[in-house]
């Protein structure tokens, strides 16, 4: 009985143990950097404050009480809210300027890329401080729309909503262009040609062919601008108002002004969760309904197979 066990753990050694070995590090990597911090930061969010700006003894409910505040649920409405615009206008500008830099040649490709990384090479806070230059009220955009009428002499380009949203949407476009450009790479465009000549519009293949096969793409580009943007709070605070505040402001306030580390732990899980719950309750759904996706491949599929042919 000993001898079968000690082999059959053996056996198993030997066929799983490369791959341990190959995903340790990163494993490794994630536990240390990303499951322990977060772990933290929702215990410390059921520690009560210390009067010296440290982590008091017990447990209390008292800061979860206090994220009930009517002014929370406005602020995390008012970050979803700009989160999501930013990434839904990221991702419209994004799915053209990837389409068009894959269909260009590779030398001029090579240059049209670095143009898109360029701004990279400036320091994120110079960036920021430029736009507060460019939309202050005395600034040469503003007295110009002043001048031509489209606004009016009271009116502000800066600290509002609208400022953080096209700041917010400058910043993070590179990151939504970078992986729809890399998803559509890969595309066979001679699929757009098939889908024509079996009748369907330019428009209707460019929505039925090319953006199907690039959802891995679209889905990077969603990540990638919409949770960096959600935790944004420099620039709500360079650009932005009173009543443009985010989490990410409210966040730092408790941490570098009233120096409630709880508090801002509270602020910090209300904000990851809001990520990753729709994220698991997307992989939930998605793995009880593994033939969903598959059956309505199959269900267009003439037109589909016959464009891939």
């Amino acid at each position: 009985m000993i001898t079968r066990l000690g082999r059959w753990v053996l056996s198993r050694l030997r066929r799983f143990l490369p791959e341990w070995l190959l995903t340790a590090p990163s494993l490794l990597w994630l536990l240390l950097f990303f499951v322990i911090p977060s772990l933290l930061v929702f215990t410390v969010a059921f520690r009560p404050p210390d009067p010296y700006g440290r982590i008091g003894e017990g447990w209390t409910l008292d800061t979860l009480a206090r994220l009930m505040q009517p002014s929370y649920p406005a602020i995390l409405w008012r970050t979803l809210r700009v989160s999501m615009v930013t990434t839904l206008v990221c991702l419209v500008m994004a799915v053209p300027a990837g389409y068009w830099l894959a269909r260009q040649p590779a030398s001029r490709r090579h240059w049209t890329l670095l143009l898109v990384i360029l701004p990279f090479w400036t320091n994120f806070l110079i960036r920021i401080f430029a736009w507060r230059t460019v939309l202050h009220p005395e600034g040469f955009l503003q007295t110009s729309l002043v001048k031509l009428g489209i606004l009016s002499s009271n009116a502000s380009l800066l600290y509002n909503e609208g400022a953080v949203l096209v700041v917010l949407i400058y910043t993070y476009l590179p990151f939504a262009i970078m992986p729809v450009y890399a998803a559509a790479e890969r595309f066979d465009f001679q699929l757009l040609d098939a889908a024509q000549d079996l009748g369907a519009t330019r428009f209707q293949a460019f929505v039925r062919v090319f953006l199907p096969s690039i959802q891995i793409g679209l889905l990077t580009a969603t990540l990638m601008v919409f949770i960096p943007a959600l935790g944004s709070y420099a620039i709500p605070d360079l650009v932005g108002g009173p009543s443009s505040e985010m989490v990410g402001n409210k966040i730092a306030q408790r941490v570098f002004t009233d120096r409630n580390l709880p508090h801002a732990s509270g602020l910090s899980a209300l904000l990851a969760l809001a990520v990753i719950l729709p994220m698991v309750i997307a992989m939930v759904v998605r793995s009880r309904h593994p033939d969903k996706v598959p059956v309505e491949r199959e269900k267009g599929g003439p037109r589909e197979g016959g464009a891939q042919g």
